[in-house]
């Protein structure tokens, strides 16, 4: 069993809040818009990173990271894209890999915007994580954690960090 902690939209803030559930986490998943690759080292360091890059990253975060990433983990294959929509939206870019080949999870950031969602056509389970970080249009700072094992992904908590503008 691994505890996964998944963050998007950070844009450079790693506060007390964050390393706090990063240093419980068995790895961190951040979907995008990290900020700067001294706070991805820093992720790294608490747990082992996967990590896409996202639409505000500069060239040495993405020299570092892939824009998408496909992998498994204890038998649940995960897709990863900062720009990718959700099920009944899914962004150009990603649409055909999702419906030639559907992963179990489908993982996108970019809109802030908290969503867990299961798409019942693809039969894809889709997280958003919403935004840990304090820049942005949303109202809370938010981030997933969840366990994967044997093929399964239970113990979805959503963690709230508090008020966008605070830290």
């Amino acid at each position: 069993m691994k505890k996964i902690l998944l963050l998007s939209d950070t844009h450079g803030t790693l506060d007390e809040s964050i390393t706090k559930y990063a240093s419980m986490a068995d790895q961190i998943w951040h979907v995008g818009d990290i900020g700067s690759l001294e706070l991805a080292d820093r992720l790294n360091e608490i747990a082992p990173l996967r990590a896409v890059y996202g639409n505000i990253d500069d060239y040495r975060v993405r020299s570092a990271y892939p824009e998408r990433l496909r992998f498994c983990e204890e038998g649940v294959d995960v897709l990863m894209k900062h720009i990718g929509g959700y099920p009944g939206h899914y962004e150009r870019s990603i649409a055909e890999e999702l419906f030639a080949a559907p992963p179990a999870l489908f993982i996108s950031g970019h809109s802030h915007i908290l969503k867990v969602m299961y798409d019942k056509t693809r039969h894809v389970m889709h997280f958003n994580p919403g935004a840990a970080g304090v820049y942005g249009f949303h109202k809370v700072r938010t981030m997933l954690r969840f366990t994967i094992d044997s093929g399964k992904i239970d113990n979805l908590e959503v963690i709230e960090l508090g008020d966008r503008g605070t830290i």
